[in-house]
């Protein structure tokens, strides 16, 4: 009998330390996500001008229509502007992602940023552009032809371009 209760003892403290466990794992899971979503909102307020994601129709309407126009580049901006070709599964555009959208913040007004998710638009990634690696960037200039670089680069390597080739400084 004093083994049954030993036994017994010993299954009710393991449950009660894997409740107290889980528990403390939720709390922790739950903390975090509150912070993660208080970051997240504190970014969203910190870079008011988003990079802006761009499907083929408003590519079409608002950068260069390749369709009306297939043998000439004729750029539709008034201002400057960089589309990123990226990729979700792509861990050098995921490196890149952050950095267009602190250039976004910081060139508000004089360059617009632009995102195109390769894999949804594949006619205008693949078969417009060419692309075959990812990411690349256009960089467009309101006179002139556009620049394409492939690779992630350090954000000062995006600032150089864009003050020399966009800015012209």
């Amino acid at each position: 009998m004093n083994m049954r209760f030993i036994n017994y003892f010993m299954v009710i403290v393991a449950v009660v330390f894997m409740t107290s466990c889980n528990n403390t794992e939720a709390s922790t899971t739950d903390t975090k996500k509150v912070e993660t979503a208080v970051k997240a909102n504190a970014v969203d307020n910190a870079t008011a001008h988003k990079v802006v994601y761009l499907n083929t129709q408003m590519f079409l309407d608002q950068i260069f229509d390749y369709k009306s126009n297939p043998s000439k580049w004729v750029y539709k901006g008034d201002k400057p502007a960089i589309i990123d070709f990226y990729a979700d599964w792509c861990g050098p555009c995921k490196r890149v992602a952050p950095i267009m959208e602190e250039l976004a913040n910081e060139y508000e007004g004089q360059v617009n940023i632009y995102k195109v998710d390769t894999d949804k638009e594949k006619e205008l990634a693949g078969q417009v552009f060419g692309i075959r690696s990812i990411p690349s960037i256009l960089f467009i200039p309101v006179d002139g032809q556009p620049m394409m670089y492939t690779g992630a680069y350090p954000k000062e390597h995006y600032i150089e371009l864009i003050n020399e080739n966009l800015l012209k400084k």
